[in-house]
């Protein structure tokens, strides 16, 4: 057969159209994420519900993208379980308890983190199961407190109401300016104790030495005190208690003119007696003083 004939316009219309196809496929596959000739290996992915994750989505470990999603089954006879086939670098090793988790940012970017597990002994094989979780983004723990917000924004009316009534009353501006007032006060109260700082700043050094003086006439007492015989002194002490007590002795006994005088009432009758004898004796002196002096006027005597 001549080439020429078989190289005719069909068939590189058809060949052309062939290869266009094959880019295509190679193109969309490349446009997913997925590598023309990928030596990556795949796992498996159970989630109870993917929120976007789809084909082509990135997975990063640490930060690191290492490998996506390259497929998703859902499963119609058990719509509650979606298996995620995902192609890792065949030099990522997984341990086992590693778990893969979805989240997105604040642009709703889906992306699938793997969070390593802690036995790195014993790692995962190809085509094993890893056990997939949600995190709950910014997003929708947003919408998960609109409900709550709900419920707080008719306080929230009332609590702005109060707040304007509050400052609709006239009570409020003689407050401020009674706060006023009173921070002048401080004001002054403030420059007050500074000139009294001052004062004291000035008169503590003079106190000082005052306090000094008081202490060094402390010291001289006290070297005073410490000069004293003491012991001479308390025998003189002992000396007057026992003359005290002495005294005290004979009081208390019938002997002597005071022990009488203290116990014998008789005796004491007599020397009341006698004195009022002796004070009429006197008054009667001091009324007839001729009955007991005789005066001889021209020798003569009178009686």
């Amino acid at each position: 057969m001549n080439s020429t004939k078989f190289f005719s316009k069909e068939v590189k219309i058809a060949l052309a159209a062939i290869a266009s196809i094959v880019i295509l496929f190679f193109g969309m596959e490349f446009l997913k994420g997925q590598k023309l000739f990928s030596s990556n290996v795949s796992y498996n992915v159970r989630f109870n519900d993917i929120s976007g994750l789809a084909s082509a989505s990135p997975i990063f470990a640490n930060g690191y993208k290492v490998g996506v999603v390259e497929r998703i089954h859902f499963d119609y006879n058990n719509p509650e379980e979606v298996v995620a086939t995902i192609g890792l670098d065949k030099q990522l090793k997984l341990p086992k308890g590693t778990r893969a988790e979805i989240s997105s940012d604040m642009l709703g970017n889906v992306q699938l983190q793997l969070l390593f597990g802690s036995d790195f002994s014993r790692c995962l094989a190809p085509g094993d199961t890893i056990e997939g979780t949600m995190r709950m983004g910014v997003m929708t723990k947003a919408a998960a407190m609109l409900p709550q917000i709900e419920q707080m924004l008719p306080k929230l009316d009332s609590i702005l109401a109060s707040v304007n009534a509050l400052m609709a009353d006239p009570a409020l501006s003689g407050s401020l300016h009674n706060v006023d007032r009173i921070t002048a006060s401080l004001t002054t109260t403030t420059q007050q104790l500074n000139r009294l700082t001052t004062s004291l700043n000035r008169e503590v050094p003079q106190m000082l030495q005052h306090a000094d003086g008081t202490l060094s006439n402390t010291e001289q007492l006290t070297q005073k005190l410490n000069s004293l015989d003491l012991s001479q002194t308390m025998q003189r002490v002992d000396a007057t208690l026992a003359s005290v007590e002495r005294l005290t002795t004979q009081l208390s006994s019938r002997e002597g003119t005071l022990g009488l005088l203290m116990h014998d009432a008789s005796l004491y009758n007599d020397i009341t007696s006698t004195m009022r004898d002796v004070d009429s004796l006197l008054v009667d002196f001091k009324l007839h003083p001729r009955r007991y002096i005789n005066v001889s006027v021209f020798g003569r005597k009178e009686k």
